[in-house]
């Protein structure tokens, strides 16, 4: 979520909460102008691809770590790819106040800090003011702090929590929870030195009130945040943050949950600390 460098609550989370499958035409874009199948069609696709992607893995898993010159001089010329994957290593020794820290001085911690720091700042905290400057003065660089909280109580204004369906004060009304949620699904890091790092975060978000005639239903949307860190006090802060949409895949065809199933998940279902 971003405000220039920081979040905009209220861009960045679209959608309708209901979706339909949707199968390319033949040989075409598949995020091009769909068409219509049966379903019974989508399920065929679905079982088709899925075969596929564990086939794929299957093959890359078997390869991995052969690194023999044969293979050095066929992607010779070629860039080479850093997709995640777990590495083995603990992301963090401790938390503070709830927020992952102490993350490791490489290039993977970097990475770590920033898919747990997507997370925070995409957190239902962040509408409260209290919880907002505690989870800033915890992932912010010391030196900005103080225009980040600037800038972010004048994001997160008492109108803006109008227009959402929150209380003035960020609160839930009576009868309705809350829901705001970012998951990383995959970390990049573009740039790298011993004390600073510009990590990609590609991310999936929730936002929305469930409740019975909600008017801002749980809405699901899917984003890219890129983060410049620095190592700071012994570990990765944030000095500046940004936001673009996507990559968003095609639709599903998942039946939307009812407001009591969305808000029974968010009080049951619990988040994680994400690790490189």
């Amino acid at each position: 979520m971003s405000l220039g460098d920081e979040r905009d609550p209220n861009g960045g989370y679209g959608g309708t909460g209901q979706t339909r499958t949707r199968l390319p035409d033949t040989g075409s874009d598949p995020y091009g102008t769909p068409r219509r199948g049966p379903r019974s069609s989508s399920r065929s696709l679905v079982t088709v691809v899925g075969v596929v992607v564990l086939l794929i893995a299957a093959i890359a898993f078997a390869n991995r770590g052969d690194g023999d010159a044969t293979s050095s001089s066929d992607s010779a010329g070629k860039p080479e790819t850093a997709a995640t994957a777990p590495s083995g290593e603990q992301p963090v020794r401790s938390k503070a106040g709830g927020i992952p820290s102490g993350f490791a001085h490489d290039q993977l911690g970097a990475e770590s800090a920033a898919a747990n720091y997507a997370v925070s700042l995409g957190s239902a905290d962040m509408f409260d003011k209290a919880r907002r400057d505690a989870i800033l003065q915890a992932i912010i660089a010391p030196s900005r702090v103080a225009g980040f909280e600037a800038r972010l109580d004048k994001a997160y204004s008492p109108q803006f929590n109008k227009n959402i369906g929150l209380n003035e004060d960020g609160s839930a009304p009576a009868g309705f929870t809350f829901v705001s949620r970012t998951s990383p699904i995959g970390t990049k890091v573009t740039e790298y030195s011993a004390n600073s790092a510009t990590v990609e975060v590609w991310c999936s978000g929730l936002l929305g009130l469930a409740g019975e005639d909600s008017t801002t239903p749980v809405t699901n949307s899917w984003f890219t945040l890129t983060m410049q860190l620095e190592w700071a006090n012994g570990d990765w802060k944030i000095v500046s943050h940004s936001q673009k949409d996507g990559p968003a895949p095609v639709p599903g065809d998942d039946r939307a949950s009812s407001a009591d199933e969305m808000a029974k998940a968010v009080e049951e279902y619990g988040g994680f600390t994400y690790a490189r």
